[in-house]
């Protein structure tokens, strides 16, 4: 295991499959950084759709390596869960942030930066960067 201190991510999702194929895309597309620290937290404990702070707070506890954890959340009360495990305190890793991003594209930027060394402020801007990616 490396000693380098490097953001983690954690990618909430109402679907396990949806957090895991993120959490899989983003790590396939980070390239030859270093390799991030990703998991996914996505559905509730007995497999079902959802969303669970106890899943949520394990996932950031797992890739926490003392630069500070970035969780991105797909929908509504993936987000507000987050925020209630902030608001609490002593859930979640010191350091922790909810980064307002797309969740794919987020995600993606997310990895490939903190994939770079770069600290929980650049891999923030990074995700939210991606709202302005234009398709057309």
């Amino acid at each position: 295991m490396s000693d380098e201190k490097l953001v983690g991510i954690v990618l909430v999702s109402h679907s396990a499959e949806v957090a895991v194929s993120v959490a899989e895309l983003a790590k396939g597309l980070a390239g030859g950084g270093a390799p991030v620290p990703v998991a996914p937290a996505g559905g509730t404990e007995d497999g079902g759709l959802g969303t669970s702070a106890e899943l949520i707070a394990a996932a950031a506890a797992s890739v926490d390596r003392g630069a500070g954890v970035a969780v991105l959340a797909d929908l509504g009360s993936a987000v507000l869960t987050v925020k209630a495990l902030l608001a609490e305190g002593d859930e979640l890793p010191g350091g922790t942030r909810l980064v307002d991003a797309p969740f794919v594209e987020g995600a993606v930027a997310a990895v490939v930066t903190a994939a770079t060394g770069a600290d929980i402020a650049a891999v923030e801007a990074a995700a939210a960067e991606a709202y302005t990616y234009r398709k057309v």
